[in-house]
């Protein structure tokens, strides 16, 4: 089974290419400060301004910062922030899914039209929205990631879950005596996982774009912070005479959104039973 599921997935060459580029990414946000020679915060009025050279691989910021160090550390504060809010929203999503799924009545009512109520909004309308009401910052960025994520995984399980609570297998569980809440997390969700890794990585490339654009609006993380939509931020007033400084920081968003996006289209093709081909 595993093994299938790998083939179909190394089928897909853009899927592979994603995926490389993600372990590009990772690997720098968990090593590359450690082989920086700069620190991103440190400012050198010595070299401000100076375009891609050896000394510095993305030149230099207005204020004489090294570039490449702070695309390096960016992608540990992007990367972070898009984890820590997808997975809580995916966590209470899934709790949401499962009671509106598997209880119905006046439960998945409530649950669902509050769900309705979220998607009615546009993602980064709604993250704006959070922010502005609880502050900006790393930390309420995560929030605002993590009530994003919630309606679309909770929608998702909830279906998962409608289309196997009358299964025969769940009948028999519900004869030999066990619980609701043991049938639940031993047959319920373990059949929702494959669904569920395919739409936390999806949106995981959204938490990405999400969390650079509030940084960008100047709602999200706060500078000096080396994120790489508040590096956006300042790098729209020298566009012109340092192009670079906008280059660098959008490619690497650009690069990282495009991956997730592939390796989740590869997941959700090597992932699904009915699956003939992959092209």
């Amino acid at each position: 089974m595993k093994s299938s599921v790998a083939k179909r997935f190394f089928k897909r060459k853009v899927s592979i290419i994603g995926l490389v580029i993600l372990l590009t990414f990772f690997a720098m946000a968990l090593i590359g400060p450690y082989l920086c020679p700069y620190d991103p915060l440190e400012q050198n009025r010595a070299v401000i301004s100076q375009g891609p050279s050896l000394e510095h691989l993305f030149g230099t910021d207005y204020l004489g910062r090294d570039c490449f160090t702070r695309i390096v550390y960016g992608a540990r504060v992007s990367l972070m922030i898009s984890f820590t809010g997808v997975l809580s929203g995916c966590l209470i999503g899934v709790i949401l899914g499962v009671f509106a799924g598997y209880f119905g009545g006046w439960v998945d009512v409530v649950i669902s039209r509050m769900m309705d109520v979220m998607l009615a909004f546009p993602g980064l309308l709604l993250a704006i929205v959070i922010v502005a009401i609880l502050g900006n910052g790393t930390q309420n960025t995560i929030v605002a990631i993590a009530v994003f994520a919630v309606p679309s995984i909770a929608r998702m399980v909830r279906g998962v879950v409608i289309s196997n609570k009358d299964a025969q297998y769940i009948g028999a569980a519900k004869v030999m005596g066990e619980s609701d809440l043991r049938i639940v997390f031993t047959h319920i969700i373990p059949n929702s996982v494959s669904q569920i890794i395919v739409n936390v990585t999806l949106n995981l490339g959204t938490a990405i774009l999400t969390s650079s654009s509030l940084s960008f609006l100047g709602l999200g993380v706060q500078p000096p912070s080396p994120e790489w939509g508040a590096m956006l931020n300042k790098a729209k007033d020298v566009l012109s005479r340092n192009p670079w400084e906008a280059f660098f920081p959008a490619l690497a968003i650009t690069l990282v959104v495009m991956s997730f996006s592939l390796v989740g289209d590869g997941l959700r093709d090597a992932l699904d039973p009915k699956l003939k081909n992959v092209s």
